[in-house]
């Protein structure tokens, strides 16, 4: 078994690159990929006939210049619009709900949204029955202000 894969030790690196990928698969910082490449780079010269040194010499430097050069154009290209995604609780204003418990005028109920029931209040201070849909105006720490649609 050792003397097949010294024999091919190219199966080594495309394993390495493999195990690489399923790491950056957890991760999604485009870091840990940058050593797959690197390690696909080197199966591909061991297949050629690299030895032991080139390879490790072939690995570092593709790894590094993967890091450095590929790693932020990726990124970039990836994460381009990253700043102007919403996310949890700063994503619900504007969202359309259902109210689940009146709301009294000048006073609290609660509303109805994607599974999750939020204590709301009405926007204009007037009373909204229960079943009526609503538009979340704001999000005051874990009270929704709402407005009738």
């Amino acid at each position: 078994m050792i003397e097949y894969f010294s024999q091919n030790i190219w199966l080594i690196w495309i394993l390495v690159s493999l195990l690489c990928l399923i790491l950056e698969l957890g991760s999604g910082d485009l870091f840990i990929l940058s050593f797959s490449v690197g390690a696909l780079c080197t199966a591909a010269a061991t297949a050629l006939g690299a030895g032991i040194v080139l390879q490790i010499i072939i690995f570092v430097v593709c790894s590094l210049l993967c890091v450095f050069y590929l790693r932020p154009i990726a990124k970039q290209y990836l994460h381009r619009n990253a700043d102007n995604r919403l996310s949890n609780a700063d994503a619900l204003p504007g969202r359309i709900g259902t109210v689940s418990q009146d709301i009294e005028a000048s006073g609290y109920g609660r509303v109805a949204l994607d599974g999750d029931d939020w204590k709301a209040v009405s926007a204009d201070g007037k009373a909204i029955a229960k079943g009526e849909r609503v538009r979340i105006v704001k999000l005051d720490s874990i009270i929704v202000t709402v407005e009738k649609v």
